[in-house]
């Protein structure tokens, strides 16, 4: 057998075995390909190992016609030509060596069906023939301390929780793919908000679902589906489109502290988890300019199964509420890999509040719209031949603006007021190689919400609230290392949140989301429930394969 040949077979035998390689996914994808380059083999093997039976021949015809030539060159050499093979010994020969070629060509072949047969076993004892899986466990411990704007204090010295992500995938075609993700979030021995019945109605809010430490029960964190493709209608332009259950968490910029591979929804605004579509068009290959629409529903306006008329609207009954849909647009003019600028508008309706601030379980009110956007520019790498640290350092900058659009005749407004609502929000960071170790990373952020800014970031990894919905000042510091390749990692996070006004992380109307100062708060004897200054030491330890 070839060299080559040989050396393909050993490479698909290894790829089969390697237990470093990236993910089950990849190595299946790399041993479809190594099948792919081994066929291409044997039709090459089968090419060279023409018969040279039909070599001998053509050199029999071509003797007529080169007849001078070859008479001249066998007097010159007649003593040889007295001892060369006949054309017959030779024909003799290359049959022999023909049924040899044969016989390896048949060997190949047979080891070449049995490690196709091989991969296929493996493909049914792993599911490879179906979906793939990944694995993302982590487990952390956080020492949380509130200050109220009271003065009192109130924190847990050791809240450990356990986050399982259990990812799936197939790509049934080049162009067609099947995409899901499962997830169990859970604090050690409770289900969260068992002992305050007052507050369980929010633990299951749809939006942040799998964010927040609730119950030992597994759902779904993300379904869709998603259609690739480098034509749109004939033109020269990729595109996507996706439908189902989005991975609308840890977007942009938020998913470098986070450590995790950003979703499509700029981090800074948004932050949920919700169902709906969206479609991706690249404009521009050279500069990477694209644009992709969403659209997205939070809340439905349905009756209950066995109510009279099932999912039918129900804006006739008392507490409910209409739907709550998003449309929005991400706009991206730069992307090289190094420098990026992007942006995105949304429009989201009919947003809500709860009825009565004190119990929850009275359901909520529709309050209106909120128009939001945001944009942000960011660098992969400080220059150029200015050291390796610079070159991997990630500097970002972004900037954010809600406006509220209260819906008329509501029984209370948005924000404290009836009347439309400016907020703002700028947010700087920077992420740097590891001052300790080869691959960690380490980072520095800063932002500012102004008093009447409102993101929709509920479900951001940060369990004292959304820093990226503060009214006032938030600072952090956090530090990824990798204990075993990219398997195992850890990492410490410091946040801290100085709030200016109350109301950062409620919901749209005037019970939850009034901003009020801390003297505000005092006055109106709300001193005890509105947290001043937050902190937040999370360690975590972290699976993925």
């Amino acid at each position: 057998m070839n060299k080559p040949l040989l050396l393909s077979l050993a490479a698909a035998v290894l790829l089969g075995t390697n237990l470093n390689a990236a993910s089950m996914y990849e190595r299946f994808e790399a041993m479809e390909k190594e099948m792919q380059k081994l066929k291409q083999e044997i039709t090459a093997l089968k090419a060279q190992k023409t018969p040279k039976k039909v070599v001998a021949k053509k050199a029999i015809g071509a003797e007529d016609d080169e007849a001078e030539n070859e008479d001249e060159e066998a007097v010159a050499s007649s003593d040889t030509a007295k001892t060369s093979p006949t054309i017959e010994a030779v024909l003799s020969r290359e049959d022999d060596e023909e049924e040899e070629d044969e016989d390896e060509i048949a060997s190949t072949e047979d080891r070449l069906f049995d490690l196709e047969e091989a991969v296929s076993e493996m493909n049914r004892n792993t599911s490879g023939s179906h979906l793939k899986f990944q694995v993302d466990y982590r487990f952390a411990i956080e020492n949380m301390d509130y200050e109220m704007a009271d003065g009192s204090r109130a924190k847990n010295d050791a809240f450990m929780t356990n986050r399982l992500w259990i990812d799936m995938g197939y790509k049934a075609t080049n162009n067609l793919s099947f995409i899901g993700q499962l997830a169990y979030n859970k604090a050690f021995g409770a289900r969260s908000g068992a002992s305050d019945p007052t507050s369980s109605s929010l633990e299951g809010f749809d939006w942040i679902a799998n964010e927040n430490a609730y119950d030992d029960t597994i759902r779904v964190r993300s379904a869709y589906f998603l259609w690739q493709d480098q034509e749109f209608m004939g033109l020269d332009i990729p595109w996507t489109f996706s439908i189902g259950r989005r991975p609308s968490t840890n977007g942009a910029l938020v998913n470098l502290r986070d450590d995790d591979v950003a979703s499509s929804p700029i981090g800074h605004a948004i932050n949920v988890e919700f169902d709906g579509l969206s479609s991706q068009f690249t404009l521009n290959k050279e500069w990477g300019t694209s644009v992709k629409l969403c659209l997205g529903r939070g809340m439905s306006n349905a009756a209950p199964k066995f109510a009279n008329t099932p999912y039918t609207d129900v804006d006739n009954i008392s507490g409910g509420n209409s739907n709550i849909d998003l449309a929005g647009l991400i706009f991206t003019p730069y992307d090289d890999r190094q420098y990026k600028i992007s942006s995105m508008y949304y429009y989201a309706n009919n947003l809500i509040d709860v009825v009565d601030a004190t119990d929850y379980t009275k359901g909520f009110d529709t309050v209106g719209g909120l128009h939001t956007g945001v944009v942000y520019v960011s660098s992969k790498g400080i220059g150029k031949n200015l050291g390796a640290f610079l070159e991997d350092t990630t500097v970002f900058a972004s900037f954010a603006m809600s406006k509220t659009d209260p819906k008329n005749g509501a029984p209370q407004g948005m924000l404290g007021s009836t009347d439309s609502e400016t907020g703002t929000s700028f947010w700087l960071g920077t992420q740097f190689p590891s001052l300790i170790s080869d691959d960690g990373k380490w980072g520095l952020e800063y932002n500012h919400g102004s008093k009447y800014w409102r993101s929709m970031t509920y479900g951001e990894d940060t369990n004292i609230g959304s820093k990226l919905a503060a009214r006032g000042d938030a600072y952090e510091a956090y530090f990824t290392e990798y204990l075993v390749d990219d398997i195992l990692s850890m990492q410490l996070r410091y946040t801290y949140i100085d709030y200016k006004y109350s109301g950062s992380n409620g919901f749209f109307g005037n019970q939850s989301g009034t901003p009020m100062t801390m003297d505000e708060a005092n006055a109106a004897g709300m001193g005890g429930s509105v947290v001043d200054k937050a902190q937040d030491i999370r360690l975590y330890i972290r699976y993925r394969y």
